[in-house]
């Protein structure tokens, strides 16, 4: 179970002549039950980068708690595992070393890693590209290295930062489709950061709506869709229609409820 309870977060914006303070997050309040499959969905700024990177650790609240099975998150851990836009591969290192880096630094031993890290790669479709480099390989590649290399840890969250936005929309849609065969398989809590409708909608089991700046959530939407899913089965029901109506109204209302 993630918890997190009443978050405030803010930053000093010294752009101007003098420094002030922009309210980022205010007064967040989100359960996620253990192995859900949660998608953050809101216009640009609202926060929803903020919120995901706070949860990973890597950005402190000003107040409120972050708690992962009963343990207050006070910094990055091995028990929450990020997949960034960017991809965050190591250049000099193979499809195999970005994978298993994660299981060196914990001190596995190699036999072990490349075990376990075999069995990812192969689930992303990357059988045979093991000791290509990123540059070798392409964007969606690279984003299946990126994934193989984040489930290879076991997190007990996965943090995903729109991981598939800089891909075409063909391999978007084939890495939304291993993302969720892989979770069907490992049930993982993740939270999935989106600006897109349709991709929330078709990956959750709930979509939540983020107000604009400061990001506050305004709609927590609950797919209640059939799994296991594919693209073209889903997509096709008259409840997706109907809830893309329902998610657009919430990001809708978000943005007219903008707190001064």
């Amino acid at each position: 179970m993630l918890e997190i309870k009443a978050l405030n977060k803010s930053f000093q914006d010294v752009s101007g002549k003098s420094a002030r303070t922009l309210r980022v997050l205010q007064d967040v309040n989100l359960s996620v039950p253990k192995n859900q499959f949660v998608c953050l969905l809101g216009t640009s700024g609202c926060g929803k980068t903020t919120l995901l990177r706070t949860v990973a650790g890597l950005s402190y609240a000003d107040s409120g708690t972050i708690s992962l099975e009963g343990k207050l998150v006070e910094g990055p851990g091995p028990d929450r595992s990020m997949v960034f836009q960017s991809y965050g591969l190591l250049p000099w290192r193979t499809v195999m070393g970005n994978v298993e880096f994660g299981l060196e630094v914990r001190g596995i031993r190699k036999v072990a890693r490349r075990a376990a890290c075999q069995k990812y790669i192969d689930r992303v479709g990357l059988s045979g590209f093991e000791y290509h480099y990123p540059h070798q390989i392409s964007g969606g590649m690279q984003q299946r290295t990126a994934l193989a290399r984040a489930f290879s840890k076991e997190p007990k969250i996965l943090l995903m930062d729109e991981p598939f936005a800089a891909v075409d929309a063909q391999t978007r849609e084939k890495l939304q489709e291993e993302l969720l065969m892989i979770w069907n398989t490992m049930q993982t809590t993740v939270l999935f950061v989106t600006h897109s409708v349709d991709e929330a909608i078709y990956l959750s089991d709930r979509v939540i709506v983020m107000g604009a700046r400061p990001g506050r959530i305004v709609a927590d939407i609950a797919t209640g869709l059939p799994r296991p899913r594919t693209d073209s089965d889903v997509k096709t029901l008259a409840r997706f229609d109907e809830l893309r109506r329902v998610v657009r109204r919430a990001l809708d209302d978000g943005t007219r409820q903008r707190i001064q």
